[in-house]
């Protein structure tokens, strides 16, 4: 799975995580630009991304995510 790909399926799981059709995904995008993206929200982002992916990020993996280009070399490193 290549980048491309893994920011298509991620858009999807942001779209309905955020309930936000307009949400546009870049590697820099992180919780201090989105509304609404709290620690509960984040929570159910990585639940969600995991079950679309059918992968498992380990506690230490999440700890390091700073923003979504740190998330897709995560998943891109899962697949």
């Amino acid at each position: 799975m290549d980048e491309v790909q893994i920011y298509a399926k991620l858009d999807e799981v942001f779209r309905d995580v955020f309930d936000e059709a307009s949400i546009h995904l870049s590697p820099t995008l992180s919780a201090k630009n989105v509304d609404g993206w709290d620690s509960l929200t984040h929570i159910r982002l990585i639940l969600t991304t995991e079950k679309a992916f059918k992968i498992k990020f380990s506690t230490s993996d999440i700890g390091k995510l700073e923003n979504v280009g740190d998330l897709v070399a995560l998943i891109k490193s899962k697949v």
